[in-house]
């Protein structure tokens, strides 16, 4: 009986112990049981299609090559072109500002939203995602189990709201997409003669003829994994934090995988950035001798924070550990950027290839690097410039003059119709539009603006810009945030009590807007706040501004 008793206690202390460090047990765990139950295949080469042997007409005589280069989470200072740089401007990003300095440099571009998911639906379509209902994030059902228990250990101040009724009915995310009947740059170039490819991320649905070979592509190397290379690789650097519930999240999930049209997962052939890099290189030799429009959407330099011993070890004056790793992948990235733009030299393509870089949203709060977007305040996940102001550039030497510059507010909306207008490509004509051909006004053939207005929508959290001037509104807290922009580009001053009438006509804007959007596809599980003006290593104290950013 004493042994049974002794046992019985021993059990509950292990019992309470597991309970108290359930957070870390599920991070470490989890991707263990992975590994045992649904190991992943060793790499596999990619067998691209292979293009022409030869060239019905020259490169210059045949419609332009398209490429856009989507970067993750890169803030607006992390381009070493718009504000000097990451790490105090001793990171640059040489091949990155080449695509500006030898086309067309863009310093109002904007991100369709201030998250990845809904910014990459509206990049593909020329819409707003919200025309459609792709307004949410898709999230992942253990991501709000790791929010929920971080806070009931740390107790924060302010806390997360999860609505669990929400949690329990959502699908998983593979089935949480962009509706199919959305037609995509992909599949009007592909009408149009264009070999498509699709390499890296997705975020748009992965089921129910919503991947990428589903939607236009020809070919799609798929990231299935979020991890760079394996925790424990013998050339890899890591940096985590520990208090961070988006790290938790994405530790507890990563995996190091990819899968090609649909297949069975494999692991992917080194560092994540470069093994992308050399799959693209792979599709430009393959088919130099036709049209081409290849997406290369990078994971980098999203978290979890990984990079390669060698880049690491570039930046040793850089004493943040943190940074120091963030740093080793804005390298990989730009590596990657050359590597691109070598290929093309190499195969004679150069002169009439389109190539557009930029992010699908600013710089993340929760790495906890403060420089990220700087000068612009807040974050990804809020609507300041932060969020959204995001580098953007794009270069075609028979068509763009280099050294160009553009002033005008310009929105991820606009690629698909420069895409269609530089491909020849049709343009949607059953539906409502919202972007314009860029072409024409970066060449000064026509006047006026690309745009007038423009906006953002995540639930309650909503933006709008209209002739210089902001509102950014919010009902979690209930505010409103007026900034003339052309004045006050860094929104350090709000107006909004001080002009009621500027305030009232840009909430009519809104208003008339959300008249013409689509019931959200799924809804929101969860509010979590967001610091304006102070990094997620950093507590709220009474005063600071914040806002609820609704997934």
């Amino acid at each position: 009986m004493k042994k049974f008793a002794v046992a019985v206690v021993v059990l509950a202390i292990a019992a309470w112990v597991a309970w108290q460090n359930r957070i870390n047990l599920v991070v470490w765990g989890l991707p263990k049981m992975r590994a045992v139950l649904n190991p992943i295949p060793p790499n596999r080469p990619v067998d691209w299609t292979d293009g022409p042997d030869a060239a019905s007409a020259p490169p210059v005589e045949r419609p332009p090559n398209i490429i856009l280069i989507l970067a993750d989470d890169m803030g607006f200072n992390d381009v070493s072109l718009y504000n000097g740089g990451a790490g105090d401007g001793s990171v640059m990003t040489p091949n990155i500002d080449a695509i500006a300095r030898q086309g067309v440099v863009f310093r109002n571009g904007y991100a369709a939203n201030a998250v990845c998911a809904p910014s990459r639906a509206t990049i593909l379509t020329g819409r707003y995602s919200t025309r459609f209902g792709f307004e949410f994030t898709p999230f992942p059902k253990i991501g709000a189990t790791i929010f929920q228990w971080m806070q009931d250990v740390q107790q924060p101040i302010l806390a997360t709201e999860i609505n669990h009724e929400a949690v329990a009915a959502l699908p998983d995310m593979s089935a949480l997409g962009m509706p199919t009947e959305e037609v995509t740059i992909a599949e009007a170039l592909k009408d149009a003669g264009y070999y498509t490819a699709h390499i890296g991320k997705w975020h748009l649905g992965g089921i129910n003829g919503m991947r990428p070979e589903d939607q236009g592509f020809d070919d799609s190397l798929y990231m299935s994994g979020m991890l760079y290379l394996p925790e424990n690789h013998r050339d890899v650097v890591n940096a985590k934090r520990e208090e961070s519930g988006v790290e938790k999240m994405v530790w507890a999930s990563a995996q190091y995988q990819a899968q090609f049209n649909g297949s069975e997962g494999f692991e992917p052939n080194g560092y994540l950035t470069d093994y992308y890099t050399n799959a693209a290189v792979k599709v430009i030799e393959n088919n130099r001798n036709q049209p081409f429009f290849l997406y290369l959407a990078h994971w980098g330099i999203h978290n979890p924070l990984q990079a390669t011993k060698k880049d690491y070890d570039e930046f040793s004056h850089i004493d943040d550990h943190t940074l120091r790793v963030y740093s080793g992948m804005i390298r990989a990235l730009d590596r990657g950027v050359g590597k691109v733009v070598q290929a093309l030299e190499e195969n004679g393509l150069t002169e009439n290839t389109m190539i557009v870089f930029t992010s699908d949203n600013g710089g993340a709060g929760y790495i906890a690097l403060p420089d990220v977007n700087r000068p612009y305040r807040g974050w990804k996940l809020t609507h300041f410039e932060g969020g959204t102001h995001v580098p953007f550039m794009a270069k075609w030497p028979a068509r763009i003059e280099a050294g160009t510059t553009m002033d005008d507010p310009i929105h991820h909306i606009d690629l698909f119709h420069t895409f269609a207008a530089a491909g020849g490509a049709k343009v949607p004509t059953d539906r409502k539009m919202d972007g314009v051909n860029l072409l024409p006004f970066i060449r000064d053939e026509v006047e006026g603006v690309p745009h007038s207005t423009l906006f953002w929508r995540e639930g309650h959290h909503q933006s709008v810009q209209h002739e210089g001037w902001k509102l950014i509104r919010a009902d979690r807290p209930d505010r409103r945030w007026l900034f003339n922009l052309q004045e006050d580009p860094t929104e350090q001053h709000n107006l909004a009590d001080s002009h009621p009438e500027q305030l009232a006509l840009l909430e009519g804007l809104l208003a008339a807007h959300n008249t013409e959007q689509a019931d959200p596809l799924w809804p929101s599980v969860l509010n979590s706040p967001q610091l304006i003006d102070k990094d997620g290593g950093k507590e709220y104290e009474e005063g600071d501004e914040y806002i609820y950013w609704p997934n």
